[in-house]
C-alpha cells in the first residue's frame, strides 16, 4: 500500500468522524474467564484463546502467557502498526524495521514483600530500529507523529481513568 492508497481508504473514515464525531466513538472490550484448576485467565482475543498465567518470577509456569508481556506485545504492535501507516503516509521509505519494547518490573511489590517496591512497570523503553536512507528530519517528524498517534502507547503515557468494579455473577 502506498500514500494514495491508504488516504483514499481512509479518507471516507476521516469525513464521516467530521460530520459525526460520536461516529469515532468506539469501545473496545476484552473478555476473560478464570481457569477452574490453574491460576489462569482465558482471555479471548478475536482470532483464538490466549492463557495468561502467573510470571516465572512470581511462582508461574512459564507456560502461560505473562500479562505485562502481552501489555509489551501490544504496545509493540500498535507502534509498529502506526509506524509502518505515518511512514507511508509521509512517504518515507523504509526498507525495513524493528520495534524493541522493554519494562522493568520489581516482582517484590508484586508479591507484597516490599511495601515501598511498586506494582507494574517502573519503565518501559520503547525503540525502533529502522532500515532507511530517509533524512534525519523526516524520521524525526516519523517518530514524533507515531508517538501522537500509537494508541497504546498515549493510554500508558496519559494513564486514563479507570474504573474497577467487583460485582455477583
Amino acid at each position: 500500500m502506498d500514500a494514495t492508497e491508504l488516504r483514499a481508504m481512509q479518507a471516507p473514515i476521516k469525513e464521516r468522524y467530521r460530520n459525526d464525531p460520536k461516529a469515532g466513538l468506539v469501545t473496545l472490550k476484552a473478555r476473560g474467564s478464570l481457569d477452574d484448576t490453574n491460576i489462569a485467565c482465558k482471555v479471548e482475543t478475536g482470532r483464538a484463546l490466549a492463557v495468561a498465567g502467573l510470571h516465572p518470577a512470581t511462582g508461574g509456569s512459564g507456560l502461560e502467557l505473562c500479562s505485562g508481556d502481552m501489555l509489551l506485545e501490544a504496545l509493540v504492535a500498535c507502534a509498529g502498526v502506526t509506524l509502518k501507516a505515518v511512514s507511508t503516509a509521509l512517504d518515507i521509505p523504509l526498507r525495513g524495521a524493528t520495534v524493541v519494547a522493554e519494562g522493568d518490573l520489581d516482582f517484590r511489590g508484586t508479591l507484597g514483600v516490599a511495601k515501598d517496591a511498586p506494582v507494574g512497570f517502573a519503565e518501559i523503553r520503547l525503540r525502533f530500529d529502522v532500515d532507511t536512507d530517509a533524512e534525519q528530519e523526516k524520521l524525526d517528524q516519523l517518530l514524533k507523529l507515531t508517538e501522537r498517534y500509537c494508541v497504546v502507547y498515549q493510554t500508558i503515557r496519559n494513564g486514563p481513568k479507570v474504573d474497577v468494579v467487583l460485582a455477583r455473577a
